[in-house]
């Protein structure tokens, strides 16, 4: 089992937000493309089982995402995290309030909220999150009543959110290198690592973007 990612998310890169599995593939091996190819953290997105069904499943991708040393997150249902005994949720802005959530899951679980905005992201701050998201920066089908708060919110987040952040919506192999260089730590993608015909390939692809651009920036800052 490899070392298990740092709960305050400063070591995670890349956060694969998972899609309907395509045909003939489920979800364990669409997650383990996705972290054979350098996923950080794994999200489940999955409306339509039983709860009986998710907690099975997630059950199955938290053992999964152990293996590998990622962090595993179930979106929404704090229920179905508390019961599977996840590593975090993951909440929208009309999901379960934060502090309800983190009364049911303790101090020991990720709490992490969507935010389309600073206010929105300082108010979860308020309310014990452990981390927030930033977009949706580019149009995207997944949030498809959003509209873009494009690239100039990163900077807007770095100045005045003390939070870990995700950069989110939109993101793929063709943009995520002006993510980062706007000053994203970490992007979420969902169809460009698990949408893919190629998991792996397209999260290793990504991830190494990622990477080089950070090692970049950070080279330009130390030459002042």
């Amino acid at each position: 089992m490899a070392k298990k990612r740092l709960f305050d998310l400063s070591d995670v890169h890349l956060y694969c937000v998972t899609t309907p599995p395509k045909p003939g593939r489920n979800y364990h091996d669409m997650v383990e493309s996705a972290l054979k190819g350098g996923a950080d953290a794994v999200q489940l997105r999955e409306k339509d089982l039983s709860a009986r069904e998710l907690i099975r499943l997630a059950k199955d991708l938290q053992a999964l995402c152990d293996r590998f040393g990622a962090l595993f997150f179930l979106n929404d249902r704090v229920d179905a995290a508390f019961a599977a005994d996840v590593d975090g949720v993951h909440l929208g802005q009309e999901d379960l309030p934060i502090r309800t959530a983190r009364e049911i899951l303790g101090h020991r679980k990720l709490i992490g909220a969507s935010c389309h905005s600073t206010a929105q992201a300082l108010a979860a701050h308020g309310d014990g999150a452990d981390y927030v998201s930033c977009g949706p920066l580019f149009a995207t089908p997944t949030k498809p009543d959003y509209r873009p708060v494009t690239l100039d919110l990163i900077a807007q987040y770095r100045q005045v959110v003390r939070l870990p952040f995700v950069a989110i919506g939109g993101i793929d192999g063709t943009n995520v290198e002006q993510v980062i260089r706007a000053g994203a730590d970490r992007v979420a993608v969902v169809r460009a690592v698990c949408g893919a015909d190629d998991p792996e390939a397209a999260a290793r692809s990504i991830k190494e973007r990622i990477l080089r651009v950070k090692a970049e920036r950070v080279s330009a800052m130390a030459l002042g």
